[in-house]
């Protein structure tokens, strides 16, 4: 062998390029552009997205692209361009619209699909694009903007953070092409995890992004941007040139809202939509002693400025309690660390002693929420008459497992106030969001630590009494289950209703306030909007689908039809476009995960157990040139696939998929990401060596389910587990149900659908499944609410006196659907 020296001279790196960034003269990432434009008109944002992609390979190219959405956005409009043709994207049923995507492929035909897996995240797929060729898919949406203090706030999320996943490896394909594994906790794990470029990849996105502004008649006081510096242009304000996809972009308008009730046209003698926006009132709020538990994240996602910012802001919310409150702080990476046991009076002592625990808080470990959350509702036990219980939550929100929160802790949450406060310049605003709507309490953004006093004097008052609560709506006929969540007036936020009405002119708002009556008559004005039946209707399906994730899977065909009645996007309907024309022999010769950048602000954690995010990294690079790919699964002889068991809405009814891709992403990847560890990442960065997380009484994931390969419909057999697994839970409810005043059949019947979703998880459990049937009862006409009372609390005595279900042999965890809860 011969070695020859080069000159120095003829290996210059290449300027401003990372550790480990890879180059070639034709590019190596399909994603080229992001175009955003946004139209503000008052409380209401009309955006366009198109995303540019073009193929740098010699073959032909599938590209997935993994990206955020304002959680609160409508998504409306798909469109494909491509050689000039314009393809209009059709919103079907998810199954429906996948098999419709790999025919075309198949067929050697171009196609795209857009999918929702969480409220904020999003998957493209654009397939069959040809060497060289350039496509663009664009989408439409309309979304509220969340307005407090005389300010509205347009957020536009632009990178998915990692996210941690807990739970362990379940067996078969992976749903996605991510770089965590699919877990019992996160069954879709590979599809929200999508492989992080090195911190100063040479040639990243090009991006723009542009606000025009109308005030909507209302004067416009000023414009801010917190994130990113901006140009204005008249009433349009730019994104300089520049600037990377690795951060929220933030624009606050600054002007008076005021009273209104809107009313659209309706459609051809349909129920009309209508929009109410109520001021809160000038009253003073009745202060209520509360027993408060603050939770605070100390996870390894949130070193640097994010847990500076947090340790303050925890600090100044246990400022805010005076001697007549209780409280107790908890931490919590992996594992859940007390300032003192049990809650305490807020005394000067234990407030300072508080504060102490506070500052010596530093960031480690992985996220771990659903423990401190049942800590959080465990504290708070039934509540105490005359004192408010008040849930306070501290994080960046960066979990995968966010419908097994919801299904396991949802229904005790919402017998709470339930507050979030993220911090993170890409916050996963629609989990926390989510979580605050259970308990009608608020959720406060904080995106850089210049936000974060005025974000302070924000919570400070949300944590106060609201000013008017037990709301009602009266004076139109609304459609029945279709009003959105009235919730509570709290100071500064205005109330906002969306709902669907066939007649009715006016609306009046009744509650509570300082210990007496309160109303407000509100005259309706007609207008021509079409986005206010789009925000309604994802406003809607947002709730029917937080109802699925607690237990409530009766609503799937619900869900779907009122996304297809209204073309909104939502997790069980995907819009899908294809093209006519035949451009290739087959289907796509290379696939691409697009990688996202690393999110500004997150230091590099080094993990507990070894490994670093260059390395989680590196691992994620995009390949410079098309590699041979891993043989795909075999097809059984029905198109189902062998001792695999598949999403049930990929093998069931019209959606049944013709083609050996697995969970949708083609090319099946069989395994895990090369080097990828089992379990997600101890330090909340996917890719990483797992903490193992500590023993909890909450069970670790969902039941198995779904059908089993061959493409048959026979139902997977069900895998029972012992009341033990819920012990914890089945325990709280009684203590609840002891500490109850007087018999409360609103209270019974919520306590029947949670305890119907325990014995979905435990695989179907005989007496918990009659006695949710027998608390049906608590919603008839003529209900005894004393007689369901007393039964219930017999049979969960009687539950929990049983013996202790011995422990099943240990069995690795088998994919069920991939999001679905059996």
């Amino acid at each position: 062998m011969k070695i020859t020296s080069l000159e120095p001279a003829r290996c210059l790196p290449v300027p401003e390029a990372g550790f480990g960034a890879l180059l070639t003269e034709r590019g190596n990432l399909p994603l080229e552009s992001v175009d955003v434009a946004a139209d503000i008109s008052g409380l209401i944002a009309g955006v366009e997205v198109t995303q540019g992609f073009r193929n740098p390979y010699d073959v032909t190219l599938e590209a997935t692209y993994v990206f955020p959405l304002p959680d609160r956005a409508a998504v409306t409009g798909f469109r494909m361009e491509a050689d000039d043709h314009v393809i209009e994207g059709v919103l079907k049923e998810r199954a429906q619209a996948r098999a419709d995507y790999d025919r075309a492929l198949r067929e050697g035909r171009r196609a795209a699909i857009a999918e929702e897996d969480r409220p904020d995240v999003f998957t493209i797929r654009v397939g069959n694009i040809l060497p060289g060729e350039r496509v663009s898919v664009r989408l439409t949406m309309s979304q509220p903007l969340p307005y407090e203090d005389g300010a509205a706030t347009f957020r536009f999320p632009l990178v998915v953070a990692p996210r941690y996943i807990p739970g362990d490896p379940i067996d078969g394909p992976p749903a996605g092409g991510g770089v965590a594994p699919d877990t019992g906790a996160v069954p879709d794990a590979s599809r929200i995890t999508p492989p992080v470029l090195l911190p100063g990849f040479p040639h990243p996105v090009r991006l723009s992004l542009a606000a025009t502004v109308d005030a909507a008649g209302l004067e416009l006081r000023e414009l801010a941007s917190s994130l990113h510096v901006v140009e204005e242009e008249g009433n349009t304000v730019r994104l300089r040139p520049g600037e990377r996809l690795d951060r929220d972009f933030v624009l606050r308008l600054s002007f008076e809202a005021s009273t209104s009730l809107q009313l659209d046209g309706g459609d051809g003698g349909e129920a009309r939509t209508f929009a109410l926006t109520v001021v809160p009132p000038p009253l003073q709020a009745t202060r209520t002693p509360r027993d408060l538990v603050l939770l605070l994240d100390r996870s390894g996602s949130m070193g640097g400025w994010k847990m500076v910012a947090a340790r303050r802001a925890a600090a100044r919310i246990v400022d805010t309690l005076t001697p007549q409150d209780r409280f107790a702080v908890l931490t919590f990476d992996s594992v859940v660390e007390r300032a003192f046991e049990g809650l305490v009076e807020a005394s000067d002592r234990n407030r300072y002693r508080a504060v102490e625990h506070l500052a010596r808080v530093d960031a480690r470990g992985g996220t771990e929420l659903l423990e401190p959350l049942r800590q959080a509702v465990t504290l708070l036990g039934g509540g105490e008459a005359g004192r408010e219980r008040v849930v306070v939550l501290v994080t960046d929100g960066q979990v995968g497992n966010e419908d097994q929160i919801l299904e396991q802790a949802g229904g005790a949450l919402s017998a709470m106030r339930v507050h979030a406060v993220g911090i993170d310049r890409a916050v996963n605003a629609g989990f926390l969001g989510r979580l605050a709507g259970l308990g009608a309490g608020r959720c406060e953004l904080v995106e850089s630590e210049d936000r974060l006093d005025a974000a302070m004097e924000h919570i400070h008052r949300r944590i106060g009494a609201p000013l008017v609560t037990d709301l009602s709506l009266d004076g139109l006929d609304v459609v029945p289950d279709t009003v959105t969540h009235l919730g509570s007036i709290f100071p500064g936020v205005p109330l906002r209703v969306y709902g669907r009405c066939p007649e009715g002119s006016a609306a009046t708002v009744r509650g509570v306030a300082a210990g007496g009556p309160w109303e407000e008559r509100v005259e309706g004005v007609p207008v021509d909007s079409p986005a206010l039946r789009a925000v309604w209707a994802r406003a809607h399906l947002r709730e029917l689908e937080d109802r699925y994730a607690m237990g409530e899977h009766d609503l799937e065909s619900r869900i779907v039809r009122v996304s297809l009645e209204n073309g909104v996007l939502c997790r069980f309907t995907a819009y899908v476009a294809v093209d006519t024309r035949q451009v290739a022999g087959g289907e796509p010769e290379h696939h691409v995960i697009q990688p996202v950048e690393p999110p500004s602000g997150w230091e590099s954690p080094v993990p507990p157990m070894g490994g670093t995010f260059a390395a989680a990294a590196l691992m994620a690079m995009p390949p410079a040139a098309p590699r041979m790919r891993a043989p795909e699964p075999r097809l059984g002889a029905a198109g189902g696939f062998d001792d695999v068991d598949v999403p049930d809405f990929l093998t069931s009814g019209p959606g049944a998929p013709e083609s050996g891709r697995p969970g949708g992403l083609p090319g099946g990847r069989p395994g895990g990401p090369a080097g990828g560890p089992p379990g997600g990442g101890g330090s909340g960065f996917p890719g990483q060596p797992a903490m193992p997380p500590p023993s909890s009484p909450f069970p670790a994931g969902p039941p198995s389910g779904g059908l089993r390969g061959r493409g048959k419909s026979r139902p997977a057999p069900r895998r029972t587990q012992g009341l033990e697994a819920v012990r914890p839970q089945l325990a709280a409810e009684l203590d609840r149900l002891r500490a109850l005043p007087v018999p409360d059949l609103t209270y019974l019947a919520d306590l029947g659908t949670r305890l119907a979703a325990l014995a979905a998880y435990l695989g179907g459990e005989e007496r918990l499944e009659a006695l949710a049937r027998d608390l049906e009862a608590a919603e008839r006409p003529g209900a005894d609410a004393r007689a369901l009372h007393d039964h219930a609390v017999a049979s969960l005595t009687a539950l929990l006196g049983s013996p202790p279900t011995p422990p099943d042999a240990p069995d690795r965890p088998r994919r069920g659907p991939f999001w679905k809860r059996s």
